[in-house]
């Protein structure tokens, strides 16, 4: 007896995967260095001993929602309520519903790359037609030609990454203004990517109205060092969020869940503190690396793109610190993705116990490395152990 097949469209979709890999420093999927607080963890467990466990949870999340229209509500400019909220189980099944709602069969979504690899990734798992545009030799948005591609294509939903992952760059308002208005000239969902907003200077909720189609997504898993609790949302108008309940599945979000968002959420302050933390630690990293044989791109994410420089390209030129733009930096560009230097860098770093994310094998990412932003001792020890696999 023969085994069924799956669609012939999934035979040439990779699994996601990240290396997990037993080291002392691991800096490679952008999550929290810190636990959550103490008093988190005590107020959680004292709220499951009142949690009904022989219930179904509240379907709609009507408490967290509420306390998170609350918290984001201050930055955007009408205001929202709980009817201009979605949550779910992490950003990406935010992602996935907004696919099966407004993609599918017949149906296309723009993406800008490189970029996040799930949004090419989930729109193919919910039968939609995927485009792209290449980013610029600096991985910068080619506006002009970003608008012409929305005009010739009419995707149904347009994703962008701000700040972008891998390159951490964010996207100016005038920039996500301008997209905005061309995806409404052809009936399209801009959909802005923001699971590392918190660390940016600028936030696309501003933009948030009743009548535009632009929707925000965030995430549980940087800012709130709540990874494990696999918890996101979406800020939206209220006609989007109407439709995403056609396509959850009922109960999707369960009540433990449900119950640590509401917790985390009292525990802003703190939050904000830790960004703070991370915002100076990336300052600090950057101007490490800086004074050393790479390229990187700046960063308004928990996270820097760099790409070590093979030995014969770091012979013939001055260090980074001695060029003045990222255009000058791109034209290292072939020089140092020549000596698949990045693979190397990667093991060497692995060797010393200290794990980053190899993109080397990721598209226009040759040789490139990401590495998150740990503790101050995690990124010492990052930077010691560069240092040494460079020297």
């Amino acid at each position: 007896m023969g085994r069924p097949n799956v669609r012939s469209s999934l035979d040439l979709i990779p699994g996601y995967h990240s290396a997990q890999v037993d080291v002392e420093v691991r800096l490679n999927t952008n999550e929290s260095p810190e636990p959550p607080p103490s008093g988190f963890v005590d107020a959680l467990k004292e709220s499951l001993d009142s949690l009904q466990w022989n219930r179904y949870p509240d379907r709609e999340a009507r408490a967290l929602r509420d306390r998170i229209a609350q918290v984001e509500s201050p930055l955007v400019a009408g205001g929202i309520t709980a009817a201009n909220i979605c949550v779910a189980n992490g950003s990406n099944e935010i992602l996935q519903s907004l696919c099966l709602a407004y993609g599918g069969p017949g149906r296309s979504v723009l993406t800008f790359e490189p970029t996040y690899a799930l949004h090419q990734h989930i729109a193919k798992v919910c039968g939609t037609d995927v485009k792209q545009v290449e980013r610029d030799s600096a991985f910068q948005l080619d506006l002009n030609q970003a608008i012409a591609a929305i005009v010739e294509h009419r995707p149904s939903i347009t994703f962008l990454c701000s700040p972008n992952n891998p390159t951490g760059m964010v996207e100016s308002s005038s920039t996500v203004r301008a997209v905005l208005d061309a995806v409404e000239s052809v009936d399209g969902l801009l959909v802005v990517d923001e699971a590392y907003g918190q660390f940016a200077a600028w936030s696309a909720l501003g933009l948030i109205e009743e009548e535009r189609s632009i929707v925000v997504t965030r995430t549980y898993s940087k800012t709130w060092s709540a990874a494990a609790l696999r918890l996101g949302y979406l800020v939206a108008p209220t006609w989007v969020i109407e439709q995403l309940d056609k396509v959850l599945l009922p109960y999707h979000l369960d009540a433990v869940t449900q119950a640590a968002g509401l917790l985390a959420l009292e525990y802003q302050s703190e939050m904000e503190q830790r960004v703070a933390e991370l915002v100076g630690e990336r300052t600090r990293v950057s101007a490490a690396l800086a004074d050393l044989p790479v390229q990187q791109w700046p960063s308004e994410a928990n996270f820097i793109l760099f790409r070590p420089l093979s030995p014969g390209a770091a012979a013939d030129t001055a260090t980074l610190t001695d060029r003045a733009t990222l255009t000058d930096r791109s034209a290292l560009t072939d020089r140092a993705a020549a000596g698949n230097s990045g693979d190397l860098v990667w093991q060497g770093l692995v060797d010393r116990s200290v794990l980053v994310r190899n993109c080397s094998s990721w598209p226009r990412l040759s040789g490139c490395l990401r590495v998150t932003l740990g503790t101050t001792a995690e990124n010492t020890k990052f930077l010691d152990a560069l240092g040494e696999v460079l020297t």
